[in-house]
C-alpha cells in the first residue's frame, strides 16, 4: 500500500498512521455518528482525532492502547460538537425571540434525538463513552473494562450511575410529555 499525501502537505503520511486509519476508522465514525447524530459532524471529528494524531507526538496513552485512546478522542471530539451546537442553538433561539419570529417546528424523532444527544453531553465524557459503547456498539462489560484499561465492576457500576443519571436529565428536559 502506497503512502497517502495531501495537498499542502510536503511529505505523505507515515505508514502507521494509514493502517491506523484504515483500522479504526469505523469505530471512530460510528461513535462520533453516535453522539453526534449527523454524518457531517461524525467526518469531522474523524479528521479532528487523525489530524491530531498526525500533528502531534504520540500521547502514552496511545502507545499503550490505540483503539482505546481513539475511541475516547472520538468521544470528547464529539462531545465538544454537541456542546458548541447547543450554545449556538440558545443563542440563534435568543436572537430569534428577540426579533419575534416564531421558531420553526422541528419532528418528533429529530426533537427526541436533539434532546437525548444534550442529555449525553451533559455527562461526564468517561460515563458517556462507556454508555455509547455498550449501547451503540453492542460491547459486552468486559470488552468495554479490556478496551478502557479497567474493571467489569467498575464499568458495571458507572454504567447503572450512568443510566440513572441520563434518566433524570431526559426526564427534566422532556417533562410529562
Amino acid at each position: 500500500m502506497q503512502a497517502v499525501s495531501f495537498p499542502g502537505m510536503p511529505e505523505p503520511l507515515p505508514q502507521d498512521l494509514e493502517d491506523l486509519f484504515e483500522e479504526h476508522y469505523v469505530l471512530v465514525y460510528r461513535t462520533a455518528y453516535g453522539v453526534t447524530g449527523r454524518v457531517e459532524d461524525a467526518e469531522d471529528v474523524v479528521q479532528t482525532v487523525f489530524l491530531r494524531l498526525l500533528q502531534r507526538d504520540r500521547p502514552h496513552d496511545f502507545l499503550k492502547n490505540p483503539k482505546g485512546y481513539l475511541y475516547r478522542a472520538a468521544v470528547n471530539a464529539s462531545l465538544t460538537i454537541v456542546q458548541t451546537r447547543q450554545r449556538r442553538a440558545r443563542t440563534e433561539a435568543n436572537e430569534e425571540l428577540a426579533a419575534s419570529v416564531p421558531a420553526r417546528a422541528s419532528s418528533r424523532a429529530e426533537e427526541l434525538h436533539r434532546t437525548l444527544y444534550e442529555a449525553i453531553a451533559q455527562l461526564k465524557p468517561k460515563a458517556a463513552s462507556i454508555l455509547i459503547l455498550r449501547y451503540l456498539h453492542n460491547y459486552s462489560d468486559a470488552d468495554i473494562a479490556k478496551l478502557l484499561g479497567t474493571s467489569r465492576g467498575v464499568i458495571a457500576v458507572t454504567l447503572y450511575r450512568s443510566r440513572a443519571r441520563l434518566k433524570k436529565l431526559l426526564d427534566a428536559s422532556l417533562g410529562d410529555e
